[in-house]
């Protein structure tokens, strides 16, 4: 009796760690046949750390089919990431964004909330012009293991978009896919435009 009641609290010990890893996805639509891809965000968009074709937007516009614009730009802030979101958005005129910021506001221990705020705003932004969201939550700077900032859930959450949580603190955890301390080596870069890949399967983009 005591073996039957063990094993019953064991099933429904699984049964609930597999329910709650089992949360869906928030839904995008499936992208037109021509449609731009946006991978907005600093030196992890960019690609700083691998060659020319190295970058995830690239490796991610092999994977998809679709024509991924790489606007990463190193150093910046998302002060000045939410300045330039704007111009790029208008320009491409993309149906997806991709967005990857926020990292060098936690190097440079700007306010945590106001970087929430800013990446809220770049959301609406899309939001308002009919460009549906994805999200790349960046770990907090640490010397030894790396987790993603919670904040990155929080907004996601706010904001209804799907996020990738996981692939940038497992990246940057390891040694053998980076290039530097905060930057990925091209196996790294592809590693991540593979889980990006994923989510927007799962999400119903692609």
């Amino acid at each position: 009796m005591h073996i039957y009641r063990l094993r019953c609290t064991l099933y429904l010990l699984l049964a609930l760690l597999l329910a709650g890893c089992g949360e869906d996805v928030p839904r995008l639509s499936p992208l037109s046949q021509n449609a731009v891809i946006l991978a907005f965000g600093d030196s992890l968009t960019y690609g700083t750390g691998a060659g020319a074709g190295s970058s995830y937007p690239a490796v991610l516009e092999r994977l998809s089919g679709h024509r991924v614009i790489n606007a990463g730009k190193p150093g910046e802030q998302t002060p000045a990431g939410l300045a330039r979101l704007v111009r790029e958005l208008d320009d491409y005129q993309p149906e997806l964004l991709i967005l990857c910021h926020g990292g060098n506001d936690m190097l440079r221990q700007q306010p945590l909330q106001s970087m929430a705020a800013n990446l809220e705003q770049m959301v609406r932004l899309a939001h308002e012009r009919g460009i549906q969201v994805v999200m790349l939550g960046v770990p907090r700077p640490a010397l030894l293991t790396r987790s993603t900032a919670d904040t990155y859930r929080s907004v996601a959450e706010k904001m209804g978009v799907p996020l990738e949580d996981a692939i940038l603190a497992e990246v940057l955890s390891d040694s053998a896919l980076k290039s530097d301390q905060i930057h990925p080596n091209a196996e790294g870069y592809r590693r991540i435009a593979e889980a990006v890949y994923r989510l927007l399967q799962q999400a119903g983009a692609l």
